[in-house]
């Protein structure tokens, strides 16, 4: 999450070069209901947010990740579907969900983190769920601002949190406080214009500090840079 333009077309062809490769996923060491041990599995659960490093192959995750210093450039929230199975709700491309599998395979490494709420908080998961939905098919914030219209990844969490409970999950940054310096040409590209320093945001990796969470699994992500 940084100020960088629509990568929409981009991040859709990534993900459409990524599912033929799910059989793959499910066949080897899967993080996901495999039969590996117990230690080296992540078992789901409702309101996880999960972090992953998107392939290098599109300027927004260089952009997102050399700003932020991290390898967090994408995130989600795990939810269960009317059929009880797996789904991580996200903004990419517009706000919707997709399965866990097929999101797990698209990162980079197919390697990820998973950060449940505290267990004082919960109490707090149902709500976060059910503020969700207000987003949906919300199309992708290029410019990473945080009003309603268009909505980004981490900004999605942030807010349906913040609807639930009238709290802050992380720390809003800003802009011209990050790394922003290697990557203005990738800003001025999709902003537009000059790079808009004073602009407050969400981050993947600021949400992921957020006191009430901690973090339950990761098989390598911290790895991928």
């Amino acid at each position: 999450m940084v100020v960088v333009g629509n990568p929409l077309k981009a991040i859709l062809r990534l993900s459409r070069w990524f599912l033929p490769s799910l059989g793959l996923f499910l066949l080897a060491n899967c993080t996901v209901g495999s039969k590996a041990k117990k230690s080296h599995q992540y078992q789901p659960r409702e309101g996880d947010v999960l972090f992953q490093a998107l392939p290098k192959t599109i300027d927004l995750v260089e952009a997102i990740e050399g700003v932020t210093l991290s390898n967090y450039s994408h995130c989600g929230v795990v939810v269960k579907n009317k059929s009880g199975n797996w789904e991580v709700f996200e903004a990419i491309g517009l706000v919707g969900s997709v399965p866990l599998e097929s999101w797990t395979t698209r990162g980079r490494g197919r390697k990820f983190a998973a950060y449940r709420l505290r267990d004082e908080h919960t109490a707090e998961i149902p709500k976060f769920l059910g503020a969700l939905p207000k987003y949906a098919l919300r199309p992708y914030d290029a410019r990473y601002r945080m009003d309603d219209d268009f909505i980004y990844c981490s900004e999605l969490v942030y807010k349906a949190y913040r609807d639930a409970t009238g709290k802050p999950l992380g720390k809003l940054v800003r802009l011209g406080d990050m790394n922003w310096r290697p990557h203005v040409a990738t800003i001025r590209k999709y902003e537009g214009g000059p790079p808009p320093l004073d602009r407050k945001m969400i981050t993947p990796v600021d949400l992921s500090k957020a006191t009430q969470l901690k973090k339950v699994f990761d098989n390598g992500l911290a790895d991928q840079r």
